[in-house]
């Protein structure tokens, strides 16, 4: 059997009929950019996370980027960061001019509340946790240091869009909450797109002139910037997206049910903490052989991923340039593996990739 990691194509008729509609129209009434379709979806993911705004990003990478630039991070300014994400968070903020401060992860593989308070200094600026694989961090806690540090709180979704924790969703505790789109997403577009939401009226202003090279009116520029905004025709095939989330996230749930069930004994798997609700944008394991077991799925036509296998400390570009004590991320970024957990998985295909890893450890 051959089991892919992610198929990206669409599969179900149903969907690419409701995804070419939407797209034709776009096409029909011609407002390609910031057009109704964007609007809306602005409207319904603000919604959907509880907040007041939402402003469109074309991608991510700008949601953060941008985020941080509305809140004024630049040098001479730490931002507390996770050291385990996808480089583009740290891009942020070095881009902006500001200094990452790397807090060592928890067994959740997200940021360890316990270690931030020793991080702060007087030129600590902002908080920024990654929700890593889906899991949201402890965001109780984290929120609680931030407030009395007088921080920024900077949620950075990007993989958790539909996570929660209690009635309170990702995306609801930050100043500003910063989300990915992209088609590798639960929550995707078919192309690069992401959102940055928040409660704060002048931010919003900010944001919306910010992503349109600074301007306002659209007119004069008033802060050197880029363009950072989002296709019309991706809101509208989001739009489609976002109302087929709900039973998605409840597949990967019933997934990753299924996989704790026959994999708990022989490698670790997530556990959610009490109140968190998980989208499981992808499924992590943990084990000490993990490039051992990666070849034997592979020799077994079982396609799986290492997500990520540098810390951001680590990479080329900051080696040794910043602050940081991360023996936990350092440890567990060699041990972590990604089955296959996409939407469409079929529960034969679970089984033959649970049959592979236990024949691995001998059953």
């Amino acid at each position: 059997m051959k089991v892919r990691y992610r198929n990206l194509s669409v599969r179900d008729p149903r969907l690419k009929e409701e995804l070419l509609d939407a797209v034709g129209q776009v096409l029909d009434h011609g407002w390609l950019l910031l057009g109704p379709e964007h609007q809306e979806f602005e409207a319904a993911v603000a919604d959907y996370c509880g907040r007041k705004h939402g402003i469109g990003m074309s991608s991510g990478t700008d949601a953060l980027y941008f985020a941080l630039k509305a809140l004024e991070i630049g040098p001479g300014d730490e931002v507390i960061v996770t050291p385990l994400s996808w480089i583009a968070t740290v891009n942020a903020i070095v881009l902006n001019g500001g200094t990452p401060v790397f807090v060592d992860i928890d067994d959740s593989l997200n940021m360890n509340p316990d270690l931030i308070e020793a991080a702060i200094t007087s030129k600590t600026k902002a908080v920024l946790p990654v929700h890593f694989t889906g899991r949201m961090c402890d965001m109780e806690r984290i929120s609680a240091i931030a407030a009395g540090h007088d921080l920024h709180l900077v949620e950075d979704g990007a993989q958790a869009f539909g996570a929660s924790i209690g009635e309170r969703m990702c995306g609801s505790y930050g100043i500003l909450s910063c989300f990915s789109m992209n088609p590798m997403k639960v929550f995707n577009a078919y192309g690069e797109a992401g959102a940055v939401l928040t409660d704060d009226d002048d931010l919003k202003a900010r944001l919306h002139s910010l992503r349109y090279a600074g301007t306002v009116n659209k007119q004069d520029c008033h802060t050197p910037s880029l363009n950072g905004r989002l296709d019309t025709v991706q809101a509208a095939m989001m739009l489609v997206s976002l109302k087929y989330l709900p039973e998605k996230i409840e597949r990967r749930r019933a997934l990753a049910a299924a996989y704790y069930e026959r994999l708990h004994d022989v490698v670790r798997c997530p556990v959610e903490a009490e109140g968190h609700r998980s989208i499981y944008y992808a499924y992590s394991v943990l084990t000490d052989r993990r490039d051992e077991l990666m070849a034997h799925l592979a020799e077994r036509g079982v396609e799986s991923q290492v997500q990520h296998p540098l810390t951001m400390a680590d990479h080329t570009a900051y080696r040794g340039k910043f602050r940081d004590d991360i023996p936990q991320a350092e440890r567990l970024v060699g041990q972590i593996l990604c089955l296959p957990n996409q939407d469409d998985l079929g529960m034969d295909e679970l089984e033959y990739v649970c049959d592979c890893v236990r024949d691995f450890f001998g059953k």
